[in-house]
């Protein structure tokens, strides 16, 4: 694990430290978790820009049509 530092405003440190407190959770635990969720964002928007840039080929695509056929058995009467 690598450590890093930045600076921050004081009012978003105190309200780091109650949510930590609030969590039961330590301050850096708290942040490293935000930090890695806001990465996995970022990573999800780019990866979404990635498609919109190379859309599917036509044998990828074949396979909505068969999302759309619905469940494979109709179970709502049994029960």
């Amino acid at each position: 694990m690598t450590m890093m530092s930045f600076r921050i405003e004081e009012e978003e440190a105190a309200r780091v430290q109650q949510w930590a407190d609030a969590l039961s959770m330590d301050k850096s635990e708290l942040l490293r978790e935000a930090v890695h969720q806001h990465l996995v964002r970022l990573a999800a928007a780019n990866e979404a820009s990635i498609w919109d840039d190379i859309p599917l080929t036509e044998s990828e695509s074949s396979l909505s049509e068969i999302a759309d056929w619905g469940p494979a058995e109709d179970w709502s009467d049994w029960a």
